[in-house]
């Protein structure tokens, strides 16, 4: 009986070595954690809806806010320039999911916000993220979560 070879997961980790400090390893782990999942949403993205991650989270920000954003607003929130919030803009805008409109009294800033196709569209891709974040995580109990979620606030305070 032929035995098949392993897999070896090429992540973040496959960098560590025996001595490297705790730190680092933690670092890593939640750094491959997080590339995990964000590739798998990618993908998801992009075979059930042919859209993009940056999309999406244009779009959920502007589900947040019904009455809209301006495009700076949605930059800061995004965390990205401002030449990526306008090209996905108008990616959007040219497929009907949002509207762009000048601000009164200030022709530089635009108000954007989802149109009711773009609402629509939107929640059925937040309700299929929903499920895609669920079978990534769902096997952790309640308290694991809760844990978890206080070792990582520890974390995010201390930075």
């Amino acid at each position: 009986m032929s035995q098949e070879p392993e897999v070896v997961s090429l992540d973040h980790e496959t960098r560590l070595h025996e001595d490297d400090h705790h730190s680092t390893k933690l670092w890593l782990r939640l750094l491959t954690c997080s590339s995990l999942i964000e590739s798998r949403l990618r993908s998801a993205l992009r075979e059930e809806f042919n859209t993009t991650l940056p999309r999406f989270d244009f779009m959920a920000q502007l589900a947040r806010v019904p009455e809209g954003l301006t495009m700076g607003d949605l930059s800061r929130r995004m965390m990205v320039s401002g030449g990526n919030v306008s090209g996905i803009a108008a990616q959007l805008v040219r497929e009907g999911l949002i509207d762009r409109s000048p601000v009164p009294n200030n022709r530089r800033t635009f108000m954007v916000k989802l149109t009711p196709r773009g609402r629509r569209a939107f929640t059925a891709m937040a309700a299929q993220h929903e499920q895609w974040i669920i079978q990534m995580l769902g096997h952790l109990e309640s308290d694991e979560v809760d844990q978890l979620m206080l070792l990582l606030n520890q974390v995010k305070r201390g930075l």
